[in-house]
């Protein structure tokens, strides 16, 4: 169900989801925290709101989406409620600030928030300079950001050490988590030798494989060279390599190793509802993601 509000007040609109759960059966206490999703542009919400209502069958929590309007017009909030199958397991509220009200966020969230649940932030696209000093970022215990819709995709990711908090996490982060994990087994297997070299490859734009390269550089404690080219991370041991090859739209990656026979796995770019849905499973300091950024000091660009 999908109830528009034009030219409303937070309280009307709070009015309105009160009487949609009495009338609905929807409860406020299976939520589990509460989602502020700061989009800005109204365009790009939808993609936004779609992945967070898959996320919510995993984490059922109120969204609260947060869109810019014409700025040149007088203040006004037009509101949007979602509630049954338009909102996943979730609640959305759908707030569009016109005006100078655009410059005031945090004071209309705040009418929305439960109750001692988690607040958690995540802008989609563009993302505050210093995500943790941002208004809507001081509200939230854990706050997420996806460099790979910034502009300057390497510029974005890259900047995140100097802006880091305790909290902070990226998108790009979990879209390598397969990756750490295959990586991480390929060199617990013996031998165990030291990485003398690191090539980490792929698209130029791919925020993701430049912490990918990070963490390897925070890890391995050596350089790690970041190319443009084939989808491909290769370490060079003492007297053997391991290689992780993936086609840059495939689903299935090729895993060498010295002396061992080819072995295909599974590794398919993982979508954004799956990347959301895997931090809200955490709420604590994301300790190796920050080592992952600290990282990238080691990481040169060829």
């Amino acid at each position: 169900m999908i109830v528009d509000i034009p030219a409303t007040t937070t309280a009307e609109v709070g009015k309105q989801l009160v009487e949609l759960r009495e009338s609905g059966g929807a409860v406020t206490i299976g939520r589990v925290l509460t989602l502020i999703v700061a989009s800005r542009d109204s365009g790009k919400a939808e993609r936004a709101i779609a992945a967070a209502n898959e996320a919510s069958r995993e984490h059922p929590c109120r969204v609260i989406v947060l869109t810019h309007g014409d700025s040149s017009a007088e203040s006004s909030l037009d509101a949007q409620i979602r509630v049954g199958g338009d909102a996943g397991a979730s609640e959305v509220v759908v707030l569009r600030l016109n005006g100078e009200l655009a410059n005031h966020e945090h004071s209309v969230v705040i009418p929305f928030l439960l109750p001692d649940t988690p607040i958690v932030a995540w802008w989609p696209d563009e993302a505050p300079e210093i995500p943790a000093k941002d208004p809507l970022g001081r509200l939230a215990i854990r706050r997420i950001t996806d460099a790979t819709n910034a502009p300057d995709t390497t510029a974005a990711i890259k900047s995140r050490l100097s802006s880091y908090n305790h909290g902070d996490t990226d998108l790009s982060w979990s879209r390598i988590t397969y990756w750490r994990g295959l990586l991480a087994t390929a060199l617990d297997q013996a031998p165990h030798e030291k990485v003398l070299s690191a090539t980490v490859s792929g698209l130029s734009e791919e925020p993701a494989l430049d912490i990918l390269a990070g963490w390897l550089a925070a890890k391995l404690g050596i350089e790690v060279h970041r190319r443009t080219g084939e989808l491909r991370v290769e370490l060079q041991r003492e007297t053997t390599s391991i290689s992780i090859t993936r086609p840059q739209t495939g689903k299935t990656a090729t895993l060498r190793r010295t002396g061992q026979p080819d072995a295909e796995v599974a590794l398919a770019r993982r979508g954004t509802r799956e990347c959301l849905a895997e931090e809200l499973r955490r709420l604590d300091t994301d300790e190796i993601y920050e080592l992952a950024l600290n990282g990238l000091s080691k990481v040169s660009y060829e």
